[in-house]
Parts: structure tokens; C-alpha cells; sequence
């Protein structure tokens, strides 16, 4: 009779933990019933730890039951290192499935049109996505290029602008590769015959089109501002553009002085006539179209008016006439 008492009492007992540990694994978290919440899960961190890190960060109730819960499912070694965002009211159950399918939380990071290397790597970095350094350091590594079948110095120009979807823990040649992928995506066989036909290699056409890039700011301007730079490049005048010069002196998106147009760098188009060694920046497709399909003009030059238009001239006098013009506005403001 004691026996069968003391029975009883230890199935009620394990009936009641068990029945516990069943409402602490169905019931989210006091954290995650107020709001969503990230944590990071290391690489070849085993279920013990998954399940202390996971309880250390609020997302689960019991240790205990997210590891009898994996074991159970059969996923106890399928889990996935990366970081994660948990859903506000998500229980055990949903938390395992997260780790089980890898869906990671992903960070946008726009790289916008005309942005260089060295703005993409402080955008990585803010976002804790890559070291800044290491990104500007592998984007000239030799073999970095010659995998990536770029012909240039660096990756510069070769980064697509768009928003990539990115995850922490990718490498900085993954960001990287990535990027250049999606450019040859955009550009295709047809761009690059067009390309060809036009006398220009992928590195001479994202050099060309980096170029209108950084100096076009209405997109309609574009076609003109190639045409200057065409009709310079087939009468062997120098491109005089303000931005290949910015580049050279590391004076991005500021006022240039006497000096840096002097300054005696292959990227200042001052001194040198044709085109530079390499893209001042990534050009997007308008500019790459407006690179192969410049306008029907005969300007050469061409002086901004305001923060968005510019004034073209086919002659030098005309060209001076409108400085002049655009010194007094700018007096006048």
C-alpha cells in the first residue's frame, strides 16, 4: 500500500513537470511577448550552449525543454550558426524552427549610384557587417580580381548599386563578389556588344559611364554629359572632369583647388587626355546606357548653372561666356 502511495505520488509528480516544462516550451517569453528580439548563435556552438545562449537572450523559457524539443524533432545537430530575429510571441517550437531552416536576419545596405569602395566599406562597417579596412584592402587584392575576372586596379566601379540583402558572418569577398555578380547580371551580352561595337572593353565602359555618373545630377543631363566626354575622347582633348580629380586627391564630393588640378596623378584628367586607369565610382545603368548611346551633339563643354543643370557650349568662348554667367549667380546668392 506505501508502495503504490509513493507510486502515485512520484507519476503526479512527474505528470506536473512534465506538464510544467510543456507550458514553459507552448509559452513565449516575458521578453518576447513585448517585442521581437535578435540573437547570435556561433558557429559550431553544440545544443547546450545553443540552448543557454537562446535562453541568456530571452527567447526561450527552458533549456531543458528547447533541448528535449530538438532531440525530439531529430534536428538536435541540423541547427544553424547566424544571427536571428525572433518574432515578438514567438514560443520554443518557433525558435527551433528558425535555428532548424537558417532563416537569418538579413541587413539591407544600399550601395547607391555613384557611391566608390571606400563608402560602401563605411557602410559595411556601421552596420557591424564587415571590417572597413579588410573591404578596401581585398578590393585591390590581385587575386581577388583575377577570380572576379577584372581587368582594373581595383573593384571600383565593378560594385553594382542596388540594396543587398546581407547577413552577418559573410566574408568580405563574399560581399564583394556578390556585388560584382549582380553587375554582370545587369549588364548581359547585349550591353557589352553594344559595348564593343563602340570600341570599348567593360573597363573602358564603366570608366566612361563612372564618370557621367559622378557628374550627371538630372538624370536627363546624362546623355550630354557623354557626349562631351565622347566628342573630347575622338578629338584627343583632355576630359577635364572634376570628379576623376576628386578621386585622385581623395577629395570626394568637395571643391577642388589650383593645386589638385595640378596634381600629377594618371587619374587626374587635367594633365592626361583619354580616358583614366580605372571607374571613379559605380556607375548605374542610366549612366552605363548614356555611356553607349550619348546624345547627338557637338558640345564640348559644359559649366553648372545650379545643384542640378549644367549649361553646355560647343565653343570655348561660349564656355567662358557661361562661367562668367554662373560666377555672377553665384555672387548674387
Amino acid at each position: 500500500m506505501r508502495l503504490r502511495v509513493l507510486l502515485g505520488a512520484a507519476l503526479l509528480t512527474a505528470a506536473a513537470g512534465f506538464g510544467l516544462l510543456g507550458w514553459l516550451v507552448r509559452t513565449p517569453t516575458p521578453a518576447l511577448a513585448a517585442g521581437a528580439r535578435t540573437v547570435e548563435i556561433p558557429a559550431h556552438e553544440g545544443l547546450l550552449g545553443i540552448a543557454a545562449r537562446l535562453q541568456g537572450a530571452g527567447v526561450i523559457r527552458s533549456r531543458a525543454g528547447f533541448v528535449l524539443a530538438a532531440l525530439a524533432r531529430g534536428s538536435a545537430r541540423r541547427l544553424k550558426a547566424g544571427e536571428y530575429e525572433v518574432a515578438r510571441g514567438a514560443a520554443t517550437p518557433a525558435v527551433l524552427m528558425l535555428l532548424e531552416e537558417g532563416r537569418v536576419k538579413r541587413h539591407p545596405v544600399l550601395h547607391p549610384e555613384g557611391a566608390t569602395v571606400a563608402e560602401l566599406a563605411r557602410a559595411l562597417e556601421a552596420q557591424r557587417l564587415a571590417d572597413g579596412a579588410a573591404i578596401e584592402r581585398l578590393a585591390r587584392d590581385p587575386e581577388l580580381l583575377r577570380t572576379l575576372g577584372v581587368e582594373g586596379p581595383s573593384l571600383e566601379g565593378y560594385l553594382f548599386p542596388d540594396t543587398y540583402q546581407l547577413v552577418r558572418g559573410m566574408t568580405p569577398d563574399e560581399i564583394l563578389a556578390r556585388m560584382v555578380q549582380r553587375l554582370r547580371a545587369k549588364l548581359g551580352p547585349a550591353l557589352l556588344e553594344r559595348a564593343e561595337r563602340r570600341g570599348l572593353t567593360e573597363h573602358r565602359l564603366l570608366t566612361l559611364a563612372s564618370i557621367v555618373e559622378r557628374e550627371a545630377v538630372a538624370p536627363e543631363e546624362m546623355r550630354l554629359i557623354a557626349a562631351v566626354f565622347w566628342n573630347r575622347l575622338k578629338r584627343d582633348m583632355p576630359l577635364q572632369a572634376d570628379p576623376t580629380v576628386q578621386y585622385a586627391v581623395g577629395k570626394a564630393r568637395r571643391a577642388l583647388t589650383r593645386a589638385d588640378l595640378a596634381a600629377d596623378h594618371p587619374y587626374n584628367t587635367y594633365r592626361y587626355a583619354g580616358l583614366p586607369p580605372g571607374p571613379i565610382a559605380s556607375p548605374g545603368l542610366a549612366a552605363i546606357e548614356a555611356a553607349l548611346d550619348p546624345a547627338p551633339v557637338g558640345y564640348l563643354y559644359f559649366v553648372a548653372l545650379d545643384d542640378r543643370r549644367h549649361v553646355f557650349s560647343t565653343t570655348v568662348e561660349q564656355h567662358n561666356a557661361a562661367v562668367a554667367r554662373y560666377r555672377r549667380l553665384a555672387r548674387n546668392r
